[in-house]
């Protein structure tokens, strides 16, 4: 299956300069966890700015079967009250997360620390998608894994640790999702669990973890690592938090804001945490005109306005140490890249394999069938790029919403107009982006 059963074709063109001030949504990764720990507090924590996509709205839903109180108020405030560490109760049907990998790996270390049962359930895109990285260090704290599908996918029946056993564990690769799921399951542990990265990924859990009261440490590991120390057992509290503007989905308009010619677009409230701006730094390097306003803080979560003005763009080479600060926006870079002069060579891209899609192979199909050049050597991805990209290309995005994204950026500065199969999975994280592209000018139909 390649695309939803009611599919959404779009089609991008040429656009004249783009202008104007936006707000792209909520944080995709402050939304799932701002939910799952109000769930886990006791008393009430409210929530400002939550991205209200299919992915966040799936983890809102399975908060409410395992027994908090989650509902949304007006102008874009929502409310949980919480159970507490560890009580959360037997959901009477199995939690279905659509699209969502993060909302359903988060939650499964949350319900491992509780004595409960869930079943874990998604779309077609999230059954395909690896799990037992997650199972496995549940299973060393506790918690018991019944049936799964193939290899360990989803469905996954997962059964909560009685009694919780603190670990310390080195996670396999840089994985906020490892991270988080471990250290949830800690909340539930007497004594102290530890993670060790080999290379930072991104901190939010932690960031978070302490807004809610939470003793949580993090110090550095070697040269790029971290050692996170959760002592278990607290008492959350709930807490206020206003969900800074996802980085992620800001690429997407930066992107074409850079490409377009003549364009100058504001961004508001983008959060500016460093483990998530791999990409801002890479296209600085590039050449791109990205200035940065005040920087204001909430909930340990740096924010500030973003202006970026059209700008002659040079091929660079991204270590692969960046990968985990811009895991996600690997595709709308290699869209600059295509637009850029020269190569521009992406190392250490092997995380992008296990996504919604193979995303790796996808970006290198998005870019060829429109006229770039593109090669995939082991795990990286090089880019020739011309200054210009020929489009006239059909994209198929695989159910993948950062594929149809980046495609309808790509073609508001090809030659020829680029082509999308299917734009419906574009809701899971930025409902809003194509009535919001129109209002700055975009030419998408």
């Amino acid at each position: 299956m390649t695309h939803s059963a009611s599919a959404m074709p779009l089609e991008s063109r040429a656009s004249g300069p783009l202008n104007g001030r936006v707000r792209v949504p909520g944080d995709k990764s402050i939304s799932h966890r701002a939910l799952i720990l109000g769930a886990l507090s006791v008393g009430e924590s409210r929530i400002s700015g939550l991205l209200e996509g299919e992915d966040v709205l799936n983890t809102a839903k399975a908060m409410r079967a395992l027994g908090a109180k989650v509902e949304r108020r007006g102008d874009f405030v929502w409310k949980v009250d919480g159970v507490g560490v560890g009580g959360f109760a037997q959901p009477h049907n199995a939690l279905d997360f659509g699209n969502s990998g993060t909302g359903c790996r988060l939650v499964m270390g949350a319900v491992a620390g509780c004595p409960i049962t869930a079943v874990f359930d998604g779309d077609a895109s999230l059954r395909s998608r690896p799990m037992r990285r997650i199972l496995d260090p549940l299973e060393l704290m506790g918690a018991r894994t019944g049936e799964t599908g193939e290899g360990g996918r989803l469905p996954v029946t997962l059964s909560g640790a009685r009694y919780p056993v603190p670990i310390t564990y080195r996670t396999p690769v840089a994985s906020a999702q490892i991270k988080s799921a471990v250290l949830l399951a800690g909340l539930s542990a007497p004594g102290v669990t530890t993670v060790i990265e080999q290379e930072a990924s991104r901190d939010h859990t932690e960031l978070m973890l302490k807004h809610f009261g939470a003793d949580i440490v993090s110090a550095r590991e070697g040269t790029h690592g971290r050692r996170i120390t959760l002592t278990g057992e607290p008492e959350l509290h709930g807490a206020d938090i206003v969900v800074p503007a996802d980085p992620s989905s800001a690429a997407f308009p930066i992107v074409a804001a850079l490409i377009v010619e003549g364009s100058d677009i504001a961004l508001s409230d983008v959060m500016t945490n460093p483990l998530r701006t791999g990409l801002f730094t890479t296209l600085r390097e590039m050449g791109a005109s990205i200035e940065e306003g005040e920087v204001r803080g909430d909930a340990g979560e740096p924010m500030a306005q973003l202006r970026v003005r059209a700008s002659r763009l040079r091929g660079v080479e991204v270590p692969p140490e960046r990968a985990p600060s811009m895991i996600d926006e690997y595709l709308v870079l290699a869209v600059a890249a295509a637009f850029a002069e020269g190569t521009t060579i992406m190392r250490g891209l092997r995380e992008l394999r296990v996504k919604e899609s193979d995303r790796l192979a996808a970006t290198a199909d998005m870019l060829r069938v429109n006229g770039v050049e593109a090669e995939i050597a082991g795990d990286d991805l090089i880019v020739e790029g011309r200054g210009h990209v020929p489009g006239g290309g059909l994209v198929g995005t695989h159910m993948d919403h950062r594929i149809a994204m980046s495609a309808l950026v790509m073609g508001l500065a090809a030659d020829k107009p680029v082509k999308v199969d299917d734009t419906a999975f574009i809701a899971t994280s930025f409902p809003d982006f194509i009535p919001m592209m129109r209002a700055l000018g975009a030419e998408l139909s």
